[in-house]
């Protein structure tokens, strides 16, 4: 009677390990993201105060909240009449107007209006405040008189001013007009790429011009 001798060698033994080498080479590896949410480029760097509701002029539907909460103004509105070529765009929470002015070859400026209790500072840190964003260095009270113009339309006064960058990399340019209401500051912003917003000053002066306080709602 032949009696069978076991093999020294089983492929069985290498099976577990195979297994536990494969599942560690496929294992997954997860790489998360953090993305930041846009900022209102409105917003006043001073102003956190918790929001408030606030009326919204008739021209655009809801939108988007910046990440800081901020009080807008909440008393009587102005109201305005955009030319017919400016596409209104949601509003942000601190939106009271939104608008997109499309130039040549998709170039595309934004037009915003807000409004914050009190003064927000002044002309001089408003102006400024606008002056940073197009890389432009602060000016002085002295300098104020050459650097605005003023306009007045419906009873209200405009500040405005015309900002372009000078860094040829990147030509920006602000249009700015800001009028006090009611105990509040009203800001018209227009910014873009320099031509477009350059080509299109004529028609946001006059869309200043349109600017008007809005009619007692009546019973």
């Amino acid at each position: 009677m032949t009696t069978a001798t076991p093999s020294p060698f089983c492929p069985c033994s290498l099976i577990l390990p195979l297994i536990l080498l494969l599942s560690g080479c496929n294992k997954a590896e997860v790489t998360t993201y953090r993305v930041a949410k846009e900022r209102d480029a409105e917003l006043p760097a001073h102003l956190t105060a918790p929001s408030s509701p606030s009326p919204t002029a008739p021209t655009a539907p809801g939108g988007d909240m910046a990440n800081t909460a901020v009080a807008t103004a909440s008393g009587p509105a102005l109201i305005w009449t955009a030319p017919a070529a400016w596409q209104a765009k949601p509003l942000g929470a601190m939106r009271k107007g939104s608008f997109s002015v499309v130039g040549e070859a998709g170039a595309t400026a934004d037009l915003s209006v807000t409004a914050f209790p009190g003064a927000v500072g002044g002309d001089l840190a408003n102006i400024n405040r606008w002056r940073g964003q197009v890389a432009l260095p602060p000016i002085t009270d002295a300098d104020l008189p050459s650097a605005t113009i003023r306009l007045t339309a419906n009873s209200l006064e405009f500040s405005v001013v015309d900002l372009a960058s000078t860094d040829p990399a990147n030509p920006q340019r602000i249009l700015g007009g800001m009028t006090p209401y009611q105990g509040a500051m009203w800001f018209f912003k227009l910014s873009g790429p320099d031509a477009l917003v350059a080509s299109v000053k004529p028609a946001f002066l006059e869309f200043l011009k349109t600017v008007k306080v809005a009619a007692p709602i009546t019973p």
